[in-house]
């Protein structure tokens, strides 16, 4: 069955956005990196959160590439949790209401691959409800002072995390951890 990942790149100051969602930042930190490649070719399907589906973009501007996953470097089907969905529908992209709901969908379309959790506030989500199962971390060597944190719990938590992997390269490095309980 599909395991949840939450997989995203971070300041080392613990930011993956900057203010407002600003997501300019990053574009000069998307690099070669072989974690990523090898992460692409097992994510079976996107569980995203609305602010980032229609957030900020990195590759904003590069026609070949803004609007993608990836860049372009991973196609498939995106559940995206909202309670206001667009009138118009999106090819590829279910709109769902509730985490339970999303989260079952997209494990039923990522089969044996990775559901791969894009934005703070679902991840916050999935890892209160017990069902994120791994967090990729690419930390960029960038301090940003400002913006949306990796992981926000007011009034604190602690969640138990184990090392899976530590890797470096080039634009990153790569921190691989289990979930193991709240």
């Amino acid at each position: 069955m599909a395991k949840l990942l939450y997989s995203v790149t971070m300041s080392l100051d613990g930011f993956i956005a900057g203010p407002g969602g600003d997501m300019s930042w990053l574009t000069e930190h998307l690099g070669p990196n072989p974690i990523v490649g090898e992460l692409l070719e097992k994510i079976g399907a996107l569980l995203v959160g609305n602010r980032t589906f229609g957030g900020d973009d990195p590759h904003k501007g590069d026609a070949d590439k803004e609007g993608k996953f990836a860049g372009g470097g991973w196609s498939g089907p995106q559940f995206v949790l909202t309670h206001n969905p667009p009138d118009t529908p999106v090819p590829d992209v279910t709109f769902v209401g509730d985490l339970d709901t999303a989260v079952r969908a997209a494990k039923a379309a990522a089969g044996e691959k990775y559901v791969n959790v894009l934005g703070a506030n679902v991840a916050r989500q999935c890892l209160e409800a017990g069902v994120l199962d791994e967090i990729l971390v690419l930390i960029a060597p960038v301090l940003l002072g400002d913006g949306v944190r990796l992981f926000d719990h007011p009034g604190g938590t602690n969640i138990r995390l184990e090392r899976l992997s530590l890797t470096h390269a080039p634009q990153a490095t790569n921190l691989w951890l289990r979930v193991v309980g709240m």
